[in-house]
């Protein structure tokens, strides 16, 4: 289990910051809004009632939602109250995708991801003093509504041409998949949840990825029409990396914020491996770095890239915001002990085996020699290769350089595993069985 992030960190706005909106308009986190005078206004007066919905649509969260998470970290910092929403309902159905039908998960599926969720939207907010935060479920006013009741007193507020040129339904409209009555709803859906929080909570303005614009202003949309009330929107950016492909994906594998699905140590390593021409924007956006901080983190790229002074700091602290202070701490140190910075018989053998599932790795039998476990690694592409490598004094097992072609893998360290080096920076993992 992760530490929550407001004990572990105690984040703060940057105080220079006349008003928070003029902080995440700095920090590039507002895309498209409503009327952005009106929002300034809003941010910076009495303490309001927002919102962001999750869906459980995955049994966890991944990195795209931690912008949305973090920003509602900061609106509450600023002493509004945040509203975090696991989409009970929504989640039956999923919204529309540009390219193609969600599959539809059991009901029993979505209600335990639905347990998953809230637990991590809980940790990334306060839920003491006087703007606590509070989570709801939108299941709990979906759920009794009839379907007579869904289309007289919402589905006539719609109108199927202004439902029609929403981004997302136009682009699957112009797909060969086309899009069914049921994803083509899901926008109905999110504006019901905005006007149900309005009503109940008050709530003035709803946070969301700008691929969502269209769910997010049909709430907007609709509080006009039925309470005569304006409300606000803001989308935030997609993020993307410098070269123009999206952020946190790597061969098709997302960057989840559990840590059975992504380990600490790999989620370490993705923001160490973060390119310069990305880092400060991804400072400025996933931590509560100050302006002068971040500034003085630019300088360090310009002058000195070759100590990637600002990944280390990008990767320590959304690290930390994720997985707490003790699990950051046990992957820093796994990646210097790999590295040869460090003790590798000290590390423990959950951090380990994680770190060395990110390598080049094996399954092996007790006794295997080492330049079989080089083959089976892929470190070499033959035993006549591993032979010679040995040879000329290049290969080390768990830190120590292996002098003879006789040698076997040992399984010494933590959990029963070894590490392989070829030359200075190839590694592999070997996991003795």
């Amino acid at each position: 289990m992760s530490e929550p992030v407001v004990s572990a960190l105690a984040p703060a706005n940057d105080p220079t910051f006349e008003n928070v909106w003029d902080e995440i308009v700095w920090r590039g986190l507002v895309h498209v809004s409503t009327d952005q005078e009106a929002l300034r206004a809003l941010l910076g007066g009495p303490p309001i009632t927002y919102y962001c919905g999750f869906d459980p649509t995955a049994p966890s969260l991944h990195l795209g939602n931690l912008v949305q998470l973090l920003l509602l970290r900061r609106l509450q910092l600023a002493g509004h109250r945040p509203l975090g929403l696991v989409g009970g309902s929504t989640g039956l159905i999923g919204d529309p995708r540009p390219s193609a039908e969600r599959t539809l998960n059991t009901k029993d599926t979505v209600a335990e991801w639905v347990g998953y969720l809230r637990a991590q939207v809980e940790r990334f907010l306060s839920f003491e003093g006087e703007n606590a935060a509070r989570i709801v479920n939108n299941l709990d006013w979906t759920a009794p509504l009839s379907a007579i009741d869904f289309l007289r007193e919402i589905g006539k507020h719609y109108r199927v041409g202004t439902m029609l040129k929403k981004d997302a339904v136009a682009a699957r409209l112009n797909s060969e998949a086309g899009i069914s009555y049921t994803e083509f709803s899901y926008q109905i859906l999110q504006g019901l949840d905005y006007l149900e929080l309005y009503r109940q909570y008050g709530c003035v303005l709803q946070t969301g990825g700008s691929d969502q614009w269209g769910n997010l202003t049909s709430g907007v949309d609709l509080i006009h029409y039925v309470e005569h009330a304006a409300v606000h929107a803001i989308g935030t950016p997609l993020i993307t990396n410098s070269d123009g492909t999206k952020f946190g994906k790597s061969e098709g594998n997302a960057i989840w914020l559990d840590a059975e699905m992504c380990s600490p140590y790999r989620m370490y390593q993705f923001w160490l491996n973060t390119d310069d021409a990305d880092v400060i924007q991804r400072l400025k956006i996933f931590t509560f770095l100050t302006r002068a901080e971040i500034e003085e983190y630019e300088r360090l790229v310009e002058t000195e890239p070759f100590r990637r002074a600002a990944q280390k700091r990008l990767a320590l602290e959304v690290c930390t915001t994720v997985h707490g202070t003790d699990a950051t701490a046990k992957a820093i140190a796994a990646t210097e002990a790999l590295f040869g910075q460090g003790d590798l018989a000290s590390l423990d053998a959950a951090t380990l085996r994680a770190a060395l599932e990110e390598l080049p790795h094996a399954q092996v039998a007790p006794g295997t020699p080492v330049v079989q476990a080089l083959v089976e690694t892929g470190l070499v592409s033959s035993l006549s290769e591993g032979r010679r490598a040995v040879a000329q004094g290049g290969v080390s097992l768990d830190g120590a350089r292996v002098a003879r072609d006789d040698e076997v893998v040992s399984g010494s360290l933590p959990g029963g595993v070894s590490v392989l080096r070829r030359g200075k920076k190839t590694l592999a993992g070997v996991f003795v069985a």
